[in-house]
């Protein structure tokens, strides 16, 4: 059985990755899934353990630091932890799914580093002037918030040489095109197709 390939999607707040991802996730008819996040925050109502995360203790979290269990972790606000366990992520990979994360750019970066096989692609806006325009129009934040986002989206932005792929989401149904053609071309790589590579050279003729 072919690995699964790791994917990483990072973007600004306001520039469309959770919608993308969906798309992704969506159209994989199967063979993707998401990455499913450890966190100590309570679970809210309708939430399942295992299904949107993987709810912890505080202490349960600590030791699973401890043992480097995770592939990246993160502090929110100074409250709760939020960590992709190396585990789930490993284990779907060898019963050759796909998996996606949905990820900061630091985060995106710590993955890379503890696996650099990864393929990492960050979802930009065609422009910041278009990017404030959607961070306005939801309507969900107050403008001290927006402009904090949009400086918080520069920094995140000047990273992209970092990044495996760049897509720009000016109009989202070519963004998700291209994220699939990115998906699909990887799984052409050498890297990837070495298990078929190793029994071809090695077969009798």
């Amino acid at each position: 059985m072919q690995k699964g390939i790791l994917f990483i999607i990072s973007g600004p707040s306001g520039v469309g990755k959770g919608t993308v991802a969906k798309a992704l996730l969506e159209g994989s008819s199967g063979g993707m899934v998401f990455s499913v996040s450890a966190t100590t925050r309570a679970p809210r109502p309708g939430e399942e353990n295992g299904r949107e995360y993987f709810f912890v203790s505080r202490e349960e979290f600590d030791r699973m630091i401890e043992d480097g269990e995770f592939l990246e972790y993160m502090n929110v606000f100074g409250r709760n932890y939020y960590g992709t366990p190396r585990k789930y992520v490993e284990e779907q990979l060898m019963l050759g799914r796909d998996v996606l994360l949905d990820i900061d750019v630091n985060g995106a970066m710590k993955v890379k580093e503890n696996c650099p096989e990864a393929v990492a692609i960050m979802l930009a806006p065609p422009s910041m002037k278009e990017l404030r325009r959607r961070l306005e129009t939801r309507g969900t934040e107050v403008q001290e918030v927006i402009e904090r986002r949009l400086a918080e989206a520069k920094s995140e932005l000047s990273r992209m040489a970092e990044y495996d792929y760049v897509v720009v989401n000016d109009d989202l149904n070519t963004a998700i095109c291209q994220c699939r053609q990115i998906i699909e071309s990887a799984k052409h790589t050498p890297e990837y197709c070495t298990e078929f590579v190793n029994e071809l050279i090695n077969e009798d003729f």
